[in-house]
């Protein structure tokens, strides 16, 4: 395996913080201090779910808060969607191994968000309604497209789901000292009365009050970390690398540039599958209007940003703070509970108990504000795209879609946790990778020639998507994690384990292809919907007033 994978595995982590060391986190003794303060916060949470149920009367509510959360409570909330504890840890935790390569790294989750701003934000807010799909199917044939999407977007939650609720198992396993089913239950049911009970109302106000604690608690330990540097970057960079085992190579770049190939394709997933996101994409339905859904970005660039750049500082001074204190290391001389903990370590180390509690808990709520996030984008699929539009053909009673949406929530809530206990033992970084490939070469070349190329036609736009759909998982299979590490062959018949740069291009060129050769009258009247479309995307004229075709 290239060095280059060997990072990506490493680096992937930044999603998945522990879920590729499966079986390797010792449970640890009780954190009563963690679980008192994890309580504080489901209390918190569960009584915004009451109070947020209590106003969830109508479909439009249940999916999007109904269109009155304001562009900086959604911009914080979208960073509460995207900043997990995962971040926290994995970007911390690679920082502190590898020093500049994990700066290279989270800038790759970083840069997709101007893509957003300026070529989807508005129009997203402008053309859809509850779902992704509603923008895809504008001017398209409902039922083809709709059950695309609603697949694409059930691919996406359920690998993202995985990774959340094996990292959440391992993390609780090893912080909170429970056995991992217990925390994969755990997790699962709070995520389940979240959705059912208070649909996007409770969900947004989970993230973002998981945004502030999360923003808060990282601030205060880049302060006191800094304190002991003379507030100096530069004093910072000498020591860590006086002390690392990389010396001066620890700010220079290493081994992610090695491989051009795999470097490439991994940062086209990142970027544009950032973009293919459904539980994402969903958030610009919840503001006012186009400009709030733009102030969305904006305000969630800022935070983000902020957030990766205090993440990766504390990397560093992990190493020197962390990595010289024999407290946090092994017999071994490595970190106890590998270097995702290095985050955790340092916490202690300028905090104390209080404060290492106080972190386990928010990055436990973090891990509930995310899959909170996803069982709503794939309960809404479910019931909006197929239910709704494919199986009712628009006619469906709102009181029974939002029946079959928390339905719908339960048995996502139920799959969740029975593959988070499946897949405990198994190495799912790949899943990591496959989530933002699958979301950059299905979701995102359907839902971006939708809104700019008049040419689309429902048969490219059907055709070319399940190529990317299916190019992805396939490539992702017969490369070097799976083939070789899940499957146990002795070498990859694809020898990239990032997909995005083979699948993305071919969902693309087919997707254009088949609509130039679609010469049906069907094909020409959707081309001709497109100035209509156009002037509503750039408008916002009839975007209240539409509904669902």
């Amino acid at each position: 395996m290239s060095r280059l994978h060997g990072l990506a595995v490493a680096a992937l982590a930044a999603l998945a913080p522990v879920a590729h060391a499966a079986g390797e986190a010792p449970k640890a003794p009780v954190n009563v201090t963690a679980i008192a303060m994890f309580l504080v916060f489901v209390a918190i949470t569960m009584g915004i779910t009451y109070w947020a149920a209590s106003r969830t009367r109508s479909a439009k509510d249940f999916y999007t808060a109904g269109g009155g959360i304001t562009g900086f409570q959604n911009g914080l909330a979208i960073a509460g969607d995207y900043m997990s504890a995962a971040t926290l840890l994995g970007l911390s935790g690679m920082v502190f191994a590898r020093g500049y390569d994990g700066f290279i790294y989270a800038i790759g989750f970083f840069v997709g968000w101007p893509v957003i701003m300026f070529l989807m934000a508005e129009r997203l807010r402008n053309l859809g309604k509850y779902t992704f799909a509603d923008i895809a199917s504008y001017r398209l044939q409902q039922t083809p497209i709709r059950t695309l999407a609603a697949l694409g977007t059930l691919a996406v939650v359920a690998f993202y789901l995985i990774v959340q609720m094996v990292g959440a198992g391992k993390l609780i396993q090893l912080l909170f000292g429970l056995d991992y089913w217990i925390a994969v239950v755990l997790v699962g049911s709070i995520m389940v009365v979240y959705v059912t009970f208070g649909g996007m109302l409770a969900t947004t106000w989970v993230q973002i009050i998981k945004a502030v604690l999360l923003l808060a608690a990282g601030t205060f330990m880049l302060v006191m970390a800094m304190s002991r540097f003379g507030w100096s970057f530069e004093a910072l960079a000498q020591q860590a690398s006086a002390v690392h085992r990389m010396g001066d190579a620890l700010l220079a770049p290493g081994a992610l540039l090695a491989d051009p190939v795999s470097a490439i394709s991994l940062s086209l997933g990142l970027v544009f599958g950032l973009a293919g996101l459904p539980h994402i994409m969903m958030r610009f339905f919840t503001v006012t209007n186009a400009r709030e859904a733009r102030k969305s970005v904006f305000y969630a660039n800022g935070f983000i940003g902020y957030f990766f750049l205090v993440v990766c500082t504390l990397g560093l001074c992990a190493v020197v703070i962390v990595g010289t204190d024999a407290r946090f290391l092994g017999a071994d001389g490595k970190l106890l509970g590998g270097e995702n903990m290095a985050a955790m370590h340092l916490a202690k180390a300028v905090g104390g108990d209080l404060f290492l509690g106080f972190i386990s808990a928010v990055a436990f709520a973090t891990i509930l504000a995310v899959v909170a996030g996803l069982a709503l984008a794939g309960a809404s699929a479910v019931s909006h795209d197929l239910y709704a539009c494919v199986i009712k053909r628009g006619q469906a009673d709102e009181r029974a879609e939002m029946r079959v949406s928390r339905l719908a929530t339960v048995a996502i809530g139920l799959v969740a946790i029975v593959l988070g206990i499946l897949f405990e033992n198994q190495n799912i970084a790949f899943m990591t990778a496959l989530t933002f490939g699958v979301a950059a070469s299905s979701n995102f070349p359907v839902l971006l020639l939708s809104m700019y190329w008049k040419g689309l036609t429902t048969r490219g736009a059907l055709v070319g998507g399940l190529t990317g759909l299916l190019s992805a998982v396939v490539f992702v299979v017969l490369g070097p994690t799976v083939w070789v590490k899940v499957l146990g062959h002795a070498a990859p018949l694809f020898p990239y384990d990032q997909p995005a740069l083979f699948s993305m291009p071919l969902a693309f060129a087919v997707i254009m292809l088949v609509s130039k050769l679609d010469d049906s009258r069907q094909a020409g009247d959707e081309q001709a919907r497109f100035t209509e479309q156009y002037v509503r995307a750039q408008t916002g004229l009839g975007a209240e007033a539409a509904s669902a075709h």
